[in-house]
């Protein structure tokens, strides 16, 4: 079962990105964008350069101008068959040419520019000491939300990400997990999301007794035994859209303090839950379902941020943590995934994906929140 194909974005699509992230750079103070190759770049021209290319592949946009993409050569030709090519204006460099030259031409030698986070320092280095007068921000910090309103086709794929998500859940519920190693569970999972239409797993966190007390352990050889608790947290991408939800599981029948507090992180699950709605703060959503957790005499063990953004990348801006005053808007989507850890003991976490909706919040992950028994 891998569902309907998703209606596919257009050239139109990639323009009005284009178009808009231009915008919010002049509002922000910003002579415009340098975006180097990475979900950024894909999100705005659905062009994904080659993932080992050290060639500088940079697209400038700049208020008032049309978008342009600087291109090796030989790399070329792919650019220009993305979706969004229409509305670029490829200037392509051969080897031996100096690509920071041809790009400097195409910016303000004073201006102050907002560059992605994952653009590599050599390149960075090289046009600024080409550009000596320019300065540079790092994407997130400038335009921290700049990916984080989701239009309806991008929600109706976040949706399916999430439903294919769940499927591989009610599935894993299903096998044997007593007697088994971590990995062999984390493997079966990554298969099932495989099964269910990810093109990309990017985590299968399955963490069995104390191992999770450590909210990103790393699958490992301990063998699940009956008595424990099993974190599950698992995710990656579907038709370019992320997935990420959580369940913790028993093997076997839970003491009255795992269940205790299984039930204690699912009340903290649903207060952040129904903080959810438009104008509220993100750190809103967070303080929600701490409460919970420290009204309990839990609080020194929930030790993350209550949420992160997800789009084209599985963690990206809004997060729900303390501090972040960003009001949350419809369209956006972000987990919402409290925990309490007891080091060498167990942990217990939850975590759906959630909308945010004209009057309220909208779940992207609907299996069942209380404690489930496997064998």
């Amino acid at each position: 079962m891998t569902g309907t194909a998703p209606v596919p974005f257009t050239a139109d699509d990639y323009a009005a990105r284009m178009e808009r992230a231009a915008r919010q750079a002049a509002d922000a103070g910003l002579a415009g964008l340098l975006v180097a190759p990475g979900p950024d770049m894909v999100w705005l021209t659905g062009y994904t350069p080659p993932a080992d290319t050290e060639r500088l592949t940079l697209l400038v946009l700049a208020p008032g101008r049309p978008p342009e993409l600087v291109v090796p050569a030989l790399e070329a030709p792919d650019a220009g068959r993305a979706t969004g090519a229409p509305a670029l204006t490829l200037r392509d460099w051969t080897d031996g040419k100096d690509p920071y030259a041809l790009t400097a031409a195409l910016l303000d030698a004073q201006g102050r520019f907002g560059v992605s986070d994952n653009a590599w320092a050599l390149h960075l280095l090289a046009l600024q000491r080409t550009l000596p007068d320019t300065s540079y921000v790092a994407l997130t910090e400038a335009l921290p939300m700049l990916r984080a309103v989701k239009d309806a086709a991008e929600l109706e794929r976040l949706a399916a990400a999430g439903a294919a998500a769940d499927a591989a859940f009610e599935e894993i519920r299903q096998v044997r997990f007593s007697g088994r190693p971590e990995s062999e569970v984390a493997a079966d999972l990554a298969g099932l999301l495989r099964r269910f239409g990810h093109s990309q797993v990017d985590f299968t966190i399955v963490a069995s007794g104390p191992n999770g007390a450590n909210p990103h352990h790393e699958a490992g050889d301990r063998r699940i035994e009956r008595g424990d608790m099993v974190v599950l947290d698992f995710g990656g991408l579907k038709d370019g859209y992320g997935s990420d939800t959580s369940r913790t599981v028993h093997v076997g029948e839970p003491t009255d303090e795992e269940r205790r507090v299984h039930d204690l992180v699912r009340e903290a699950q649903e207060a952040g839950f129904r903080a959810v709605r438009p104008g509220a703060a993100c750190q809103d959503v967070d303080r929600a379902a701490r409460a919970v957790i420290a009204d309990a005499g839990y609080g020194e063990y929930f030790i993350h941020r209550t949420g992160h953004g997800i789009g084209v990348t599985t963690h990206e801006p809004p997060y729900m943590i303390e501090g972040e005053e960003q009001p949350l808007v419809p369209g956006m989507c972000f987990s919402v995934e409290p925990g309490v850890y007891l080091p060498g003991r167990f942990g217990v976490r939850i975590e759906d994906i959630v909308t945010v909706t004209e009057d309220g919040g909208r779940r992207l992950n609907d299996t069942e929140r209380e404690l489930v028994t496997v064998a």
